[in-house]
């Protein structure tokens, strides 16, 4: 039997991010805009979605009069992300499948 596969993470843009905010404390907007090759737009969108979820949290300040977004992970975020890779381990392990 496999487990689900979460959804919010199972879009490549949100893996991604997820993904990248799991190795780092934190990160810019910018960094996960190049990492990504995503819109600005996309991104925005994408990372609004985490936050609702409660998977990132994001702050806003300035630095030098321009705005700046840094994103970092919460512990939810980290779980999901685990239970994630392990439900995609399930899917990709044929000997949990009698095979």
């Amino acid at each position: 039997m496999f487990d689900d596969l979460d959804p919010l993470l199972h879009s490549q843009l949100r893996l991604q991010i997820i993904s990248l905010l799991i190795s780092v404390e934190k990160a810019e907007f910018s960094f996960l805009t190049e990492q990504t090759r995503a819109t600005k737009g996309n991104i925005s969108a994408q990372l609004t979605k985490l936050k609702d979820a409660g998977y990132i949290d994001v702050h806003k300040s300035f630095r030098n009069n321009y705005p700046l977004t840094t994103c970092n992970i919460t512990p939810k975020g980290v779980e999901a992300f685990e239970n994630y890779v392990k439900a995609i381990r399930q899917y990709i392990n044929t000997e949990n499948h009698g095979n």
